[in-house]
């Protein structure tokens, strides 16, 4: 159970870095790993090593202490999250009426763990209630 519980919590972590990467991309056109510590109020050690990994995994490129950048790989995986986010945030505004704060911070814990069945679902029903 505890390797379980592992597992999730790093590929939670592992997706917040991804989604914040992104993120910073679209308003800066270089990223630093300062950059990513202030978006997600985490150290720079923490940082370097998040990078270690997602740099072994392909996820991103970095040269030693350099500039971040996604690969194609990375954007897609980001893009996905990013997605799942927004789909679960609006799901709970607009259909459960909860507040946008809260709204978000349950869509950050729960988009990493969310069902692609049910994410599914969840965008249809958005789309055939709300988008008429």
């Amino acid at each position: 159970m505890l390797f379980f519980w592992w597992v999730i919590m790093m590929k939670e972590s592992g997706e917040n870095y991804l989604e914040t990467i992104l993120q910073l991309e679209k308003k800066n056109q270089i990223i630093r790993s300062v950059d990513i510590a202030n978006a997600l109020g985490v150290t720079k050690p923490s940082v370097s090593r998040a990078m270690r990994v997602l740099k072994r995994d392909g996820y991103i490129e970095q040269e030693s202490y350099g500039d971040v950048t996604l690969t194609e790989k990375g954007r897609q995986r980001a893009s996905d999250v990013l997605k799942r986010h927004r789909i679960i945030s609006k799901f709970f505004v607009d259909i459960l009426e909860v507040d946008e704060k809260t709204a978000d911070t349950d869509a950050c814990r729960i988009e990493h763990v969310i069902s692609p069945c049910t994410i599914a679902k969840m965008d249809h029903y958005i789309k055939s209630h709300l988008e008429k």
